[in-house]
């Protein structure tokens, strides 16, 4: 895994993805807390698919616009950063109109064994 390295991924916007069901405001629209989850998972998976185990620890966001249900979404994550077992992300959201949302991620690779273990 390098910099540069991207992941895209690709979504539709659902009923169970809006403020309104997650309690993050009132409306039937992208919920910001949804759009963080498919930033993350976009981060996740490009290091998924170099064989890393890992977790997330910070996101830095912009939710730059609405949309609703049904709207298809790009998701590009692109590793920007590589320090031992840390990875920045730079991670961006559009839509066919553009930019919805922007921001860094933080994960760091994990033994997911070692890891769950500190846990008991």
């Amino acid at each position: 895994m390098k910099t540069g390295d991207k992941f895209v991924l690709n979504r539709v916007v659902a009923d169970n993805e809006t403020a309104e069901v997650l309690g993050s405001g009132g409306l039937p629209v992208y919920a910001t807390p949804a759009m963080i989850c498919h930033m993350e998972l976009s981060a996740y998976s490009l290091a998924a698919e170099h064989g890393h185990a890992t977790v997330g620890t910070k996101v830095n966001i912009s939710h730059l616009r609405a949309c609703k249900v049904g709207t298809e979404v790009t998701i590009t994550a692109e590793l920007t950063e590589v320090d031992g077992r840390r990875l920045e992300f730079n991670i961006k959201v559009e839509d066919e109109k553009g930019l919805l949302g922007e921001g860094t991620h933080q994960r760091y690779i994990i033994d997911p064994e070692r890891f769950m273990a500190k846990l008991g």
